[in-house]
């Protein structure tokens, strides 16, 4: 008999056992995959670290967590700088001066912001009907064409006219010559991988993969006096209101015999023509110096059953059912619902980390 069972090998769950773990609880984790790691799982290839699920960059201002991690793995002092390709032009992301002096020649902070602003006044938008409408009132339409429109038509699977106007609610522009695009004081990726890291989390802990728990629901269930769950949440009520929207990505990986195919470790590519939103070179997450480089196209794709769930349509029509959803969660005796699935919630690393320490520290006081 466990106190916990851990539905979910991820960041979250793995944070979560150890955790409680460490105040004396007994935990299973289980996870339907063949490896732990959930989504940041990561695997050697020619010598380097490949991360299959998609790019992940651990960001945070909060030291309590940053220190956390660190208990757990080395992390090196990667900065995401992306680059963006639009046809035969190569710009800078986030928005920033190096952006705005290649798309308009200008030098100085006061000139890139003139520019947007007379751009903004031109288009003459006062209330945003759509993304389209929202994106060119906050930052002109040279950056919204080139940098905005295609990627996120790809993303969304969906023209930006036909998307609501909240889900851009602000897009960043720096009018400084930095390409950081993030502004955390902590970032990095950890050296050696994420999959070592979990793994030293989870040392000590009993974990079972290749185990579904909806196959073993009831067996599962029975072995423990408590469950943390991370999975789909409407999944877990048997679509009982029906189907949430997620999207999903399909990556096409290949090692190929050069030292270094694209220079940046992030290349977005924005025009819609081309099918894939990005090219990862893993290598260069960790500054590798291998003769070979592995890459991935990540291509956006509509979510079906059976395809993994990765980011959540957090439109009105679906935030509306998992309302529904999260009534009964919280009626859920003996069950905690965690992570990006299990709280239908866009989550970085770090706010995961975060909600998992909080959520096992009141298990802990409670009891």
């Amino acid at each position: 008999m466990y106190d916990y069972l851990i539905v979910g090998a991820g960041l979250y769950g793995a944070t979560f056992a150890r955790e409680m773990t460490d105040a004396g609880k007994s935990c299973l984790v289980i996870d339907r995959r063949p490896h732990v790691g959930g989504n940041i799982y990561t695997k050697e290839v020619e010598g380097i670290n490949v991360h299959v699920y998609g790019a992940h960059i651990f960001h945070t201002d909060n030291r309590e967590v940053w220190d956390y991690v660190n208990r757990f793995a080395t992390f090196n002092r990667y900065t995401n700088s992306p680059v963006a390709f639009y046809k035969d032009e190569v710009y800078n992301l986030p928005f920033n001066m190096n952006t705005f002096s290649r798309l308009w020649g200008v030098r100085t902070p006061a000139e890139a912001a003139a520019k947007i602003e007379e751009q903004k006044r031109d288009a003459g938008i006062t209330d945003p009907k759509n993304l389209e409408e929202q994106a060119i009132s906050l930052v002109g339409r040279d950056i919204y064409e080139k940098l905005v429109k295609g990627y996120t038509e790809k993303q969304w699977g969906r023209r930006a006219t036909e998307l609501p106007s909240f889900i851009i609610k602000r897009l960043p522009v720096r009018l400084t010559y930095d390409n950081n695009y993030f502004n955390d004081r902590y970032q990095g990726i950890a050296e050696g991988g994420y999959t070592a890291m979990i793994e030293k989390m989870l040392e000590g802990i009993d974990v079972r993969l290749g185990c579904d728990f909806f196959e073993n629901r009831e067996e599962l269930s029975a072995i423990a006096k408590k469950i943390l769950y991370t999975g789909t949440v409407d999944k877990y009520f048997d679509f009982c209101y029906g189907e949430l929207e997620y999207r999903t990505l399909r990556f096409e990986t290949e090692v190929l015999p050069t030292g270094n195919y694209q220079g940046n470790a992030v290349v977005n590519y924005t025009e819609y023509e081309v099918p894939y939103t990005r090219i990862i070179e893993h290598k260069h997450f960790e500054f590798g110096k291998q003769e070979k480089t592995v890459i991935t196209r990540e291509y956006p794709a509509e979510w079906k059953k059976g395809a993994e769930p990765y980011y959540p349509v957090n439109n009105a029509e679906n935030n509306a059912l998992y309302e529904k959803y999260k009534a009964l969660a919280d009626k859920e005796e003996g069950v905690i619902f965690g992570g990006r699935l299990g709280t239908y919630r866009y989550l970085d690393m770090h706010n995961i980390v975060a909600e998992a320490l909080a959520a096992a520290k009141k298990e802990i006081y409670y009891n």
